[in-house]
């Protein structure tokens, strides 16, 4: 629940938002309780959510998304057992499909953001080798992703390096 409320509330302050994170906290974790008598999952605030709620640009469409999310949030509550069947009906790959094109815009942002400004070279090496999946010494990719990425950028793009501790 931390690593999630702690990507949903950056994701909402990237996108100019002021998240209450107390209460966050609190909503999510009393939910999580109530969730947990009816042997759902924990209640919090999604990271990749609220990157799909926040890639539509303005602030007022981000606060109608939200509400269109809630509703048909409730709906597929009400329609679960139904629609689980359905989706065990459906082909994985199609599945896998429909999700990848639902966070297409939230990565393009991701990538947008990422590449704008200093170490880009060390942030696509990061992204690859973690999406690479290379699990070395029985140690994550995520984890390799971040050193294989520090150190292509510490050798690779000494100037950024440079600049931020105010050598340049």
């Amino acid at each position: 629940m931390f690593v999630q409320n702690g990507q949903g509330i950056a994701v909402l302050r990237a996108a100019g938002h002021n998240p209450p994170v107390n209460v966050f906290a609190v909503v999510s974790g009393a939910f999580s309780v109530l969730n947990a008598g009816f042997g759902a999952v924990s209640a919090c605030v999604t990271g990749p959510t609220n990157a799909l709620l926040t890639s539509s640009g303005t602030r007022q469409r981000h606060y109608t998304a939200a509400v269109a999310y809630g509703l048909l949030a409730l709906a597929f509550a009400a329609l679960a057992p139904t629609l689980t069947r359905l989706m065990l009906a459906t082909p994985k790959e199609f599945v896998l499909a429909l999700g990848g094109i639902a966070m297409l815009r939230a990565l393009q942002q991701a990538f947008v953001t990422a590449f704008a400004t200093d170490f880009t070279l060390g942030s696509l090496v990061t992204f690859v080798v973690t999406i690479s999946g290379m699990n070395l010494f029985n140690i994550h990719a995520a984890f390799w992703g971040l050193v294989i990425g520090y150190g292509v950028s510490r050798l690779l793009e000494r100037g950024d390096h440079l600049s931020i501790s105010g050598v340049v």
